[in-house]
């Protein structure tokens, strides 16, 4: 049997074809998130249109996906170094 790309098997093509597939599906999801970056991009430009700042609102998107938990310990922690510095 020959090995060239040509004379490829069965299975060669089918795995060929499904792999096609896995990154023609990454593709488009990369394509998609890059428009919905693109939209979140046109939410921040609106929020400080109206005057709102744009950091404390990552702050606090960035916050509410946080663990309630490892957030407390994170406030904590970083209320616990703003003392030590203040003194």
């Amino acid at each position: 049997m020959d090995n060239s790309p040509i004379d490829q098997s069965d299975s060669q093509r089918v795995a060929a074809s499904e792999l096609r597939q896995f990154v023609e599906r990454i593709e488009r999801l990369r394509g998609e998130m890059a428009d919905l970056k693109e939209q979140e991009k046109e939410v921040f430009a609106e929020l400080k249109s109206r005057g709102y700042m744009s950091r404390p609102i990552r702050t606090l998107i960035k916050e509410r996906a946080t663990d309630p938990d490892k957030l407390a310990e994170d406030q904590a922690v970083l209320e616990m170094y703003r003392e030590a510095l203040s003194s």
